[in-house]
């Protein structure tokens, strides 16, 4: 990403500048839980001892730094990878904003990722940090065109209900004029094939028709819906999202075409509605008239900069195969080093097996050393730079056996094993031909299930005869409490939810490949879904 900035303000500084404007917020302190706070000078001598709090965790995001034409829904965008969003209050004069998440620890998450990877928004690093305020209450008068904003996200994020349907106000989303998106894509370290775009758009309505092509020197694309109104959901849900993790960004526009002519039917275009359609010789299928209409179109959306780094579910597999092997664009290194140091580890507990499992579900670990003279750190080297990158996205942060673990860039390029005939107590081990690898294989379907350290955990390889009892018995006993549990139709799979996202690390770590018999190995990962 662009300009990394070190100095994220996660969760410490809060100034006066956390005063609302119209607004009653429920807070700690039980004496502010009924007042209206209003930003002016004299107020804010009131409120000064809030300064002093900690940065205690809240469901209360406080966001700060953003661009003074930022939208609500680039704002509630930030926060849909990591669950629902449940109230926004924008200070447009302060350039700041306060978003409500649905749980604490949807927050939790959202502030560890955002720690290790600067969030901007337009091209610009902005600053999330914990709010004092355990809730945000709002004056729906004061604040109804982003309620109306929120609304329309949630209606598209949960149900994918037309907009119609709901009570949006029109100010709040502007409507349609055209079925066809124009279609950018930004960091593009993985190539993004037709097969993507048509299964992640599909899921807001039919897509008729896709044309993509290459334009200063950017993948584009243009797809048509049947209908406006899918169009609209889509770019509310999708514009700033990523394909992958950290990477292929969707810029999304309405096109001044209302219809596209394809003329073949191959990996370049494809219209849905004629599968008889010649494939051409393989050229770019873009026709002269909509290249020169194409040309006209001034509101290009070449924004840099990631709104929500964190890869949108489901992508198809032709993309999780693009992922696995590697394929590196041209001009983009997918180098990077491999190699993490993690510290701040409970060094009673830790061992090298214990970090190729947590570690492992975001790439395949090669080798693992804890530091002799240093217990409490180790070096994890990875398979790939992106795999390296991705895990210390997703753990650094994270609490593992009762202590916060960093984990930062090592500037080692490989982990050394010990010399023959050393014997280092068996604190370095060598993972290179692990059967356990998760990413090995090309097209696996464990590439599309990469998400952030959740309290739900996602089971399988279930054998029949083991029944929800068992398994809630097991993971009881890994020291945590078992909030809920949901076997999936055929029952060869499961979610199972945990008090807490640190006890479900623990139950990971503890079970992942455990042998429930019947030759039977347990596979469990970390699930975006809730029970």
């Amino acid at each position: 990403m662009d300009g990394i900035v070190t100095d994220v303000a996660v969760g410490v500084k809060r100034g006066s500048d956390e005063l609302l404007s119209g607004s009653v917020l429920s807070s700690p302190n039980s004496n502010m839980t009924s007042m209206v706070v209003t930003a002016n000078g004299n107020d804010s001598k009131k409120f000064k001892g809030e300064d002093k709090m900690d940065g205690a965790p809240s469901r209360v995001l406080h966001i700060r730094k953003l661009p003074g034409e930022v939208t609500e829904t680039e704002v509630i965008a930030l926060g849909l990878p990591f669950g629902k969003v449940t109230n926004i209050l924008m200070l447009k004069g302060k350039n700041q904003a306060f978003l409500e998440l649905a749980t604490e620890e949807a927050a939790i998450t959202m502030v560890n990722y955002y720690s290790a990877v600067t969030p901007h928004l337009r091209n610009q690093p902005i600053y999330i940090q914990y709010s004092n305020h355990k809730e945000l209450k709002t004056d729906n008068t004061l604040n109804q065109r982003a309620q109306a904003v929120l609304q329309a996200v949630t209606a598209v994020q949960t149900a994918n209900t037309p907009l119609s349907g709901t009570t949006v106000s029109e100010s709040a989303v502007t409507p349609a004029q055209s079925p066809v998106l124009r279609i950018i894509i930004d960091n593009m370290y993985y190539p993004v094939t037709l097969d993507v775009l048509h299964q992640i758009f599909s899921k807001f309505g039919a897509v008729l028709k896709i044309i993509t092509f290459t334009k200063n020197n950017q993948f584009q694309a243009l797809l048509q819906y049947g209908d406006p109104v899918n169009a609209q959901q889509a770019k509310l849900a999708l514009d700033g999202q990523n394909i992958y993790n950290a990477c292929c960004t969707l810029r999304i526009d309405f096109s001044k075409l209302v219809n596209l002519n394809v003329k073949y039917n191959n990996d370049k275009s494809r219209d849905y509605t004629r599968p008889d359609l010649p494939s051409g010789d393989g050229q770019p299928a873009l026709d002269p008239a909509i290249a020169a209409a194409f040309a006209k179109e001034t509101s290009l959306l070449a924004v840099p900069g990631a709104l929500s780094p964190l890869a949108i579910p489901n992508a198809a597999a032709a993309a999780a195969a693009a992922a696995a092997g590697r394929v590196g664009m041209p001009g983009v290194s997918a180098g990077g080093n491999t190699v993490l140091l993690v510290s701040n580890l409970n060094e009673e507990m830790v061992t090298p097996q214990s970090l190729f499992t947590l570690f492992g579900v975001y790439g395949d670990v090669q080798r693992v050393k804890i530091l002799y003279n240093k217990k409490d750190s180790a070096l994890i080297q990875m398979a790939d730079g992106n795999q390296s990158q991705l895990a210390m996205n997703h753990l650094n942060g994270q609490k593992m056996y009762g202590k916060i673990i960093r984990v930062t860039l090592s500037k080692h390029q490989t982990v050394q094993l010990p010399r023959e005939g050393l014997d280092d107590q068996g604190l370095t081990k060598d993972f290179g031909n692990s059967p356990l690898h998760r990413f090995k294989k090309p097209g696996s379907k464990n590439f599309q299930n990469i998400f952030p350290p959740s309290a739900t955990l996602h089971l399988s390889n279930i054998p029949p005869s083991v029944a929800e009892e068992d398994l809630r018995t097991l993971f009881a006993n890994t020291g945590g409490t078992v909030k809920a549990f949901k076997f999936f139709q055929d029952h060869k799979m499961a979610l199972l939810q945990m008090a807490t996202v640190e006890e479900a690390i623990q139950a990971l770590i503890d079970l992942h490949n455990y042998n429930l018999g019947e030759n039977h190995h347990l596979r469990v990962s970390f699930s975006k879904s809730t029970i």
